[in-house]
């Protein structure tokens, strides 16, 4: 079953989620590029701070859902944004920045795609991406544990689940094609909010496919039963929840033109 995004849901922790952006970007020693692309965009706010940073480059976005272009083309980013896929995605010409923000985890084979990706930027040019390194906490393997109970898991058996890989394995993929990579991780604490906040934070991300894909009669109670487990794995002790956030990052340079 296919699933759609939220933009509104997603940006429930809009400055959560955009920390790693501005940490992975800052890396990025690009004086003046002429095109710079977000692959995978969402919602197109983080898009905007690559046009400011760079406010002489074509900017554009690029997105497999149509919720979140929509949004990013309300967003007044000077930019633009289309619909398309990241396994097939392609511009006329290698562009001279490519940025991919917590997206290649939806993509069980993005560790192969990662050539065809480089193939898209220009000699010397910059290939930038982060992705979740978390999948085996409370956030994740609570609904995964939850998903496959015998009432819940004809339905939602083999829907989407994201997964990734170490810094050092995209580190040697990378310099297995010539580039120069920066790789790294950083876990950030975030300190979250509101009732059942850990619940809003992966309904918007993770969890999502798994909620889309229960019928209605189920939904509920599945909702109540994750969310229950969530508050036990992530107590609120009065001064808010914290939720411990691993994230890999890599910064490559492209083989220079011989």
């Amino acid at each position: 079953m296919s699933h759609t995004w939220d933009p509104d849901r997603y940006l429930a922790y809009a400055d959560e989620r955009g920390r790693p952006f501005v940490d992975l970007t800052t890396r990025i020693d690009a004086d003046d590029p002429a095109t710079v692309v977000d692959l995978g965009c969402g919602p197109g706010n983080l898009t905007a701070l690559l046009a400011q940073r760079w406010p002489g480059a074509r900017v554009a976005g690029v997105d497999s859902s149509a919720e979140m272009i929509a949004k990013a083309r309300a967003s007044g980013a000077a930019a633009t944004f289309e619909v398309g896929d990241v396994r097939t995605w392609s511009p006329a010409e290698p562009v001279d920045v490519l940025v991919s923000n917590a997206t290649l985890q939806w993509l069980p084979d993005h560790l192969e795609l990662l050539p065809h990706l480089v193939a898209q930027v220009r000699p010397g040019g910059w290939f930038a991406f982060q992705v979740p390194g978390n999948f085996d906490q409370p956030s994740h393997t609570i609904r995964t544990e939850l998903a496959a109970e015998a009432r819940y898991m004809m339905f939602t058996a083999g829907i989407a689940v994201p997964s990734s890989y170490g810094a050092t394995t995209y580190l040697r993929a990378l310099q297995d094609l010539g580039c120069e990579v920066d790789a790294w991780e950083t876990t950030y604490l975030h300190v979250l909010h509101g009732e059942d906040p850990v619940f809003t934070w992966v309904s918007g991300t993770g969890a999502r496919p798994t909620l889309q894909a229960l019928p209605a009669d189920l939904r509920p109670a599945f909702e109540a039963e994750l969310k229950r487990r969530l508050r036990e794995a992530y107590p609120d002790d009065g001064h808010g929840v914290v939720l411990p956030f691993r994230r890999i990052f890599v910064v490559a340079r492209t083989p220079q033109a011989v």
